[in-house]
């Protein structure tokens, strides 16, 4: 599958089959995005970070559908493709080195975003996304999805 990678001012097509999902994408993917589904529909693997995991069950919490959101996130984990990325020595690790390296540029991220790519980096993976601040990692690829206004 093609998708539009972002880095920095730069944009190339890309193939790619191993996706890290941010949960902003995830969101997009339910809202019936026609590029979250290509992406998602088409990978070959899909690693879904406890992270976003967490930030999912935090907005579930605040609304009144949280059984139904639930249950939808519970059948997606189940699809064989989809492993979650569980944080452990190695992706605390990438996390450690890849904060360093933030701000060393003076380039800070949201620390769930830090840890999102860390996973990605761990798993030889690229992050889908819909935020475009990913293109700041540079030992990580993401492809951005345009997201709904």
């Amino acid at each position: 599958m093609h998708a539009r990678s972002v880095r920095g001012h730069r944009s190339r097509d890309v193939e790619v089959s191993r996706y890290c999902l941010d949960t902003s994408a995830y969101i997009q993917f339910l809202r019936g995005d026609a590029d979250a589904v290509d992406a998602i529909d088409s990978a070959a693997w899909i690693g879904f970070p406890t992270i976003a995991l967490g930030e999912l069950y935090t907005g579930f919490s605040l609304v009144s559908r949280h059984e139904r959101d639930a249950a939808r996130l519970r059948d997606f984990l189940a699809h064989p493709v989809v492993e979650t990325i569980p944080v452990d020595d190695e992706v605390a690790h990438e996390y450690g080195q890849l904060v360093a390296g933030l701000r060393r540029i003076g380039k800070p991220l949201p620390a769930n975003d830090i840890w999102i790519a860390a996973c990605a980096a761990r798993t030889s993976s690229v992050v889908l996304t819909c935020d475009t601040h990913f293109a700041r990692i540079d030992r990580v690829g993401c492809v951005v999805l345009r997201q709904d206004d």
